[in-house]
């Protein structure tokens, strides 16, 4: 059966992925940016953004794939990327972009949506702030 409108998407409703941001490349420097040397990429307005929007340039010879480059993403937090990437079309399987958080891509639909997990200390701290609000 098709997801009617007043409906929210499986991700959420069923599968309890919770929202983190929406990544949107841009070919224009913004206030802010910061540089991720081993993505060749500058990232800004994630941590002033009240919706989650992350601008996301990059240099030539990045190493993130053309569709992330390209094309927008939403992001969600799961509480397990193995299980979460299971049966689906994956992109950049799961790995590490830092101490505590493990990331992943997959495609749906041609949109390229990422998926993180937050581990050890940072799940825990991040966890709390979500329920306090702050």
């Amino acid at each position: 059966m098709k997801r009617q409108d007043h409906e929210p998407p499986a991700a959420t409703d069923r599968w309890g992925w919770r929202y983190h941001h929406t990544g949107i490349p841009t070919g224009q420097p913004r206030d802010g940016e910061r540089y991720l040397p081993e993505y060749k990429m500058y990232v800004s307005g994630f941590s002033e953004s009240p919706y989650g929007i992350e601008w996301m340039r990059y240099e030539p010879g990045s190493p993130i794939s053309e569709l992330v480059r390209t094309v927008p993403h939403v992001a969600f937090e799961v509480d397990d990327l193995d299980e979460a990437v299971k049966g689906l079309e994956v992109l950049t399987p799961p790995t590490s972009s830092s101490e505590g958080i493990r990331v992943a891509m997959i495609i749906d639909n041609g949109c390229p949506i990422e998926l993180i997990e937050f581990t050890g200390r940072r799940r825990r701290t991040h966890r709390a702030r979500r329920r306090t609000g702050r």
